[in-house]
């Protein structure tokens, strides 16, 4: 099963972070990719620019807007994904409480479209 790991954090918090609380992120992620590469593997990850720095297009009764800054304001943002494939749920989610305790981390199985032939 292909999964989508999301992980959200609050703004601020890794630039408040000391150098031993970077570190315990830094090891509660490889803790997460070596997790995963022993049962599944890792399709692709990627941190995310924050959320200030989100372009936000909404349609309209006039057509698209494109606004700068995010679809709307959260106390938490989404910094980050990893894309996974993994035997089933319980897998991915034994996988997602390896990364930080800090983060809020939404697990979500990819689906397939029926008629989209580029997937």
């Amino acid at each position: 099963m292909r999964y989508v790991v999301l992980i959200a954090y609050e703004p601020g918090e890794w630039d408040a972070s000391d150098e031993q609380a970077r570190k315990e992120v830094f090891d509660a992620h490889h803790a997460f990719e070596r997790f995963v590469d022993e049962r599944g593997r890792r399709l692709e990850s990627a941190a995310l620019a924050d959320a200030d720095t989100a372009t936000t297009i909404r349609h309209g009764a006039d057509g698209p807007v494109v606004t700068d800054g995010p679809f709307v304001e959260l106390a938490e943002q989404v910094g980050g994904y990893y894309d996974v494939e993994l035997p089933d749920l319980d897998t991915a989610i034994a996988a997602a409480k390896l990364l930080p305790r800090s983060y809020t981390v939404e697990v979500r199985p990819t689906v397939r479209m029926d008629g989209d032939q580029s997937l």
